[in-house]
């Protein structure tokens, strides 16, 4: 086993995910990209190189996370950075929602979240690892977007989890932030990319006037999880342009 830190980011197979495994490397850790498409994360993984590990899990499944875990304990040591960026987002009308359809997205965007992150925390405290967690959360964790209720739900938990976690987990030197994107150029968004009515919209509610791009999200999880961060833990740092502090005198 080498003695660089070992990294784990969910929902690393492209944007902001692949972008936090990039910057987080170039701090100096060995990287395992988890994701819950295969031929994705494999390609990313190979596209960044230096030993980068590819997982296949589904973060909405417990026991798929806990064997996650189980192997890259057997096989690589334990985690001391864990990214929790896996997320989906369903969009429909609120009465028209199922439960069913709520709990996907509960169940991959907070649930996954949680099980990874007390899962990780037990290893660190095991093993003695003042380690970092950064959950990936939203600007939709404070406004929200009436067709996206559960997404909404879920971000508003994780930004919750965070402060709650990093108080059980502080005395055991472990640090846990999120970080809450705006709006960035990943798959996510490209139905408004693709809608200039859309995108106009984004921007009369964006200062900066563009939307971000992942390395942009990158390099705040990466600040988050070096020791430049040692005295930074229940924080959510939002990552928006702008957005949060705009008021109608803008």
């Amino acid at each position: 086993m080498t003695d660089l830190p070992l990294a784990l980011i969910t929902g690393g197979a492209q944007g902001i995910g692949y972008a936090c495994a990039e910057a987080i490397k170039e701090n100096g850790a060995r990287i395992i990209l988890a994701d819950i498409n295969e031929a994705g994360v494999k390609a990313a993984a190979e596209k960044l190189g230096d030993g980068t590990v590819a997982m296949v899990c589904d973060m909405g499944d417990v026991q798929q996370v806990g064997e996650m875990f189980d192997t890259i304990e057997a096989e690589h040591g334990p985690v001391s950075i864990l990214v929790n960026n896996a997320g989906i987002a369903r969009s429909g009308d609120l009465l028209e929602t199922t439960p069913e359809q709520f709990m996907e997205v509960i169940n991959v965007n907070l649930l996954g979240t949680f099980v990874a992150l007390q899962r990780a925390a037990k290893s660190m405290i095991e093993n003695k690892i003042a380690g970092s967690i950064v959950n990936m959360s939203s600007i939709n964790a404070q406004v929200a977007i009436p067709s996206i209720a559960s997404y909404c739900a879920s971000k508003g938990g994780v930004m919750q989890l965070t402060k709650s976690s990093s108080l059980a987990l502080a005395p055991h030197g472990i640090r846990v932030n999120a970080v809450g994107p705006g709006s960035i150029d990943t798959d996510m968004l490209a139905g408004v990319n693709a809608n200039p009515d859309a995108m106009k919209m984004v921007m009369s509610r964006t200062p900066l006037q563009r939307i971000g791009v992942p390395r942009e999200i990158g390099d705040v999880v990466a600040f988050l999880t070096s020791d430049k961060a040692s005295y930074v833990t229940g924080e959510t740092i939002y990552v928006d342009g702008g957005r949060l502090g705009m008021n109608y005198t803008c």
